[in-house]
């Protein structure tokens, strides 16, 4: 059971629900949000989490069905046909947990296509997001992520592929991007028309350039335009959605049919709660004290160490990444701090919260905005001549043809 607190005074009046149901193929999605796949963070005991506060704010909104969509973290189709170890991990989901999503990374349609078959006839996905919208070097250098729908024909052959193979078991295909490579070499609105075309159940733009990374503003007004061009599935947003009143603005700016939430979640999975009443049109909101923040703290990290098999360093290690954004704001010191981003074990993660004065209110605007690494732009590695044409040349197909070798996909 989550326990929440709600905010007494109203953000926005309670009215109709915002928006319909999100329609992802044959999925129905009741809350119109999608957990944004990120590297390190939305693992089987993230989602669990998320779902629980998705769930609650649905029963704030007085609606009720399927919660928000939550994405795994990115696999490549490599590692997953080579069935490595950790991929498999990556790809796990709970029992109860439905749609079963997973994103799916290539830059090879026969690889793409063998990883799609494999999920979908070892019923391992009930939803395939395809990643596009990767910025780091390690994987725009190699022609992936980001980079890759400039090569037109590359992009609409991992789609269809895709598509190809996930169509006969119901499997929606999904994908996601970002506005282009840089402002010079801009590839959304292309790359939304193709997907559309290739039998894609939605597309979702994060409105920065892969050269932005996570800086500055999202170009929310991108987003408008994309929903403009493609007609036929949902048009989702993504960027800069750091409370549910920002989804909501985005909703009225741009007319989108859901948002991707990514960052704004770091250390909030209540979010999800906010969200769901929100689009249900409720105006309740989570206000947690320390002490209800820490105690998701402590649950995040048991989930944790359950995904490890009971292996509590592990579980542990994993939870110190998050612990400054829990904390966000909150009145704790720098060597509990400190001591919390070491922390080896449940007791001692026990022992180090239970110093804190976890009747601390909820901070207001300390806690609110912003959170995770917003970097600085920069030049996008790309492989050699890759700007030259949208068309692959034969040296650049060779390059492609190798690069899932060396992305690690867990």
């Amino acid at each position: 059971m989550v326990g929440i607190m709600r905010s007494a005074t109203p953000t926005r009046a309670p009215t109709r629900p915002v928006l319909p149901p999100l329609r992802i193929g044959r999925h129905v999605v009741q809350s119109p949000v999608v957990l944004a796949p990120m590297a390190g963070i939305t693992n089987r005991a993230f989602r669990r989490l998320c779902r629980e506060y998705g769930t609650a704010g649905l029963d704030a909104g007085g609606a009720s069905g399927a919660t928000s969509l939550y994405v795994s973290e990115m696999v490549t189709s490599r590692a997953l046909v080579e069935r490595t170890p950790e991929t498999m991990r990556l790809i796990s989901h709970d029992p109860d947990e439905h749609p079963r999503s997973v994103q799916l990374y290539s830059v090879d349609p026969v690889t793409a296509g063998l990883a799609a078959r494999m999920l979908v006839t070892e019923d391992h996905a009930d939803h395939i997001d395809l990643n596009f919208g990767c910025p780091v070097p390690k994987v725009t250098r190699k022609g992936g992520g980001a980079a890759l729908p400039w090569k037109t024909d590359l992009f609409r052959g991992v789609v269809a592929a895709v598509v190809r193979e996930a169509e006969p078991y119901a499997v929606p295909v999904t994908v996601k991007m970002r506005v282009g490579i840089d402002a010079d070499h801009v590839t959304y609105l292309d790359a939304g028309r193709i997907a559309e075309a290739e039998g894609a159940a939605a597309v979702a733009l994060h409105a920065r350039t892969a050269a932005q990374a996570y800086s500055g503003e999202a170009d929310w007004s991108a987003i408008a335009r994309l929903k403009e061009a493609v007609t036929s599935v949902p048009v989702l947003g993504n960027g800069d959605i750091w409370s549910a009143e920002d989804a909501l603005t985005m909703v009225e700016r741009t007319g989108c049919d859901g948002v991707v939430v990514g960052r704004g979640c770091l250390g909030r999975p209540w979010l999800f709660t906010d969200l769901a009443a929100a689009f249900a049109g409720s105006s309740a909101r989570v206000r947690p004290c320390l002490r209800e923040v820490t105690a998701t703290l402590r649950r995040h990290a048991a989930y944790l160490v359950d995904l490890y098999d009971g292996d509590e360093l592990r579980g542990c290690r994993d939870i110190r990444k998050h612990i400054a954004w829990y904390l966000k704001g909150f009145p704790a010191g720098s060597t509990v701090r400190n001591r919390l981003a070491l922390v080896d074990s449940l007791a001692a993660l026990d022992a180090l919260l239970a110093t804190m004065d976890l009747d601390a209110p909820w901070p207001g605007d300390a806690a609110e905005g912003p959170r995770g690494r917003a970097g600085s732009p920069r030049v996008v590695a790309l492989p050699e001549h890759w700007l030259r044409s949208r068309e692959l040349d034969r040296v650049q197909r060779a390059q492609v043809a190798e690069a899932e070798l060396s992305v690690s996909g867990g």
